[in-house]
């Protein structure tokens, strides 16, 4: 089963087309990736899909960036390659391929300031809109091979868990353990380190705390969040809380609450149920502790090519779960100046309930 396909090019043209837009026109991203494989950089020098909603997708991409849009699946699912030279102006092929048959076209959300006016000054009479609203319901149902992909990177992510023991230990820097998680996620199978938070003592009460030379002591609860990109292009994330020895009375007694928030929010998990019901099965039961205002963050968020992407998993989001949807579950307690916990697994909704992706232990590990 292939995870890029010309079908993928030919929902997107229709998706366009009900949605009023003439063509998509897509730069470095994962919504680029999406549609032809192509993981470019994000350059001055213009990389862009033109995929109007009845023709032809041509990606221009600059000359020395041609070897590596060759080596993706992009002509090999109907896409046409354009090059432009450093010194000539690459908007002048959007202009022949769109000028004057193209009302409103489809912006990729994250494409450069610089090359939303360019484009603008290129083709004056055509309308801007966001493309992301088109390509959102796209990706926000994963495939059975995206699925598949997901469930690698989950087992791959889940590897260097089980490893924790042979890095984290007293007497080490968060930064020294942070070196060696970073180099097991490759050996794992990733292609890439997406980010390796080691957040010990009280550095875990701050959630996207990164790693410092802070030296680890004895005692201390440490959160570890991991995750990569595989070769694929899809993304891991997880995240688990360990103690160096014997835990604090205190942090023993909210990580027993958060572990049974975190279970009850997966168990919520199942087609129709809103994104924000899975929020409120953890918050409710973090909130009904005592712990409600330290827990900082929505539940979860979606992930695919993005490691962030729709659904996300807060309240106020009434939309209702659908099989396919993949997303993380992953509460947290936090107590500044003291320390902090979180468990995160990524999940999928099926037809009948939920896939947990990350299939190691949810229990604190102390070490």
């Amino acid at each position: 089963m292939e995870l890029y396909s010309p079908d993928r090019l030919a929902a997107a043209r229709r998706a366009a087309a009900e949605a009023g837009l003439d063509a998509l026109l897509i730069g470095p991203s994962a919504d680029l990736q999406y549609l032809t494989g192509y993981d470019a950089h994000a350059l001055e020098r213009l990389t862009l899909l033109v995929l109007p909603a009845d023709g032809e997708a041509t990606l221009i991409v600059p000359r020395l960036e041609r070897p590596a849009a060759e080596a993706s699946p992009a002509e090999s699912i109907g896409v046409r390659l354009v090059d432009h030279a450093d010194g000539t102006d690459p908007y002048h092929i959007v202009q022949e391929l769109l000028a004057g048959r193209a009302k409103t076209v489809g912006l990729g959300n994250r494409m450069w300031a610089e090359q939303v006016l360019a484009l603008r000054d290129a083709l004056p009479e055509t309308g801007q809109a966001l493309a992301g609203a088109v390509l959102r319901g796209l990706r926000l149902r994963k495939s059975p091979a995206e699925i598949e992909a997901l469930r690698r990177a989950g087992q791959a992510i889940d590897a260097v868990h089980e490893r924790m023991g042979e890095w984290l230990r007293p007497g080490r820097t968060e930064a020294e353990v942070a070196a060696d998680i970073a180099a097991a996620i490759r050996e794992a199978g990733h292609a890439t380190v997406e980010f390796t938070i080691v957040a010990a003592g009280p550095n875990g009460a701050s959630p996207h705390h990164g790693v410092s030379d802070r030296v680890i002591a004895p005692g201390e609860p440490v959160v570890v969040d991991i995750g990569g990109r595989m070769p694929d292009g899809y993304c891991s994330d997880s995240t688990r809380t360990y103690c160096i020895g014997e835990p604090p009375a205190d942090f023993a007694a909210y990580y027993a609450v958060l572990h049974e928030a975190q279970r009850a929010a997966v168990a919520a998990v199942r087609p129709g149920v809103s994104a924000e019901a899975v929020d409120a099965a953890a918050r409710d039961l973090i909130a009904g502790a005592g712990y409600g205002e330290r827990f900082l963050h929505r539940t979860g968020h979606g992930i695919g090519l993005d490691g962030h992407e729709d659904p996300y998993i807060v309240a106020g989001n009434d939309a209702p779960l659908e099989p396919g949807m993949a997303f993380s579950v992953e509460p947290g307690i936090y107590l500044a100046g003291r320390h902090g916990a979180r468990i995160e697994d990524i999940v999928v909704c099926t037809a009948d309930g939920v896939e947990r992706l990350n299939t190691i232990d949810t229990e604190l590990v102390i070490l």
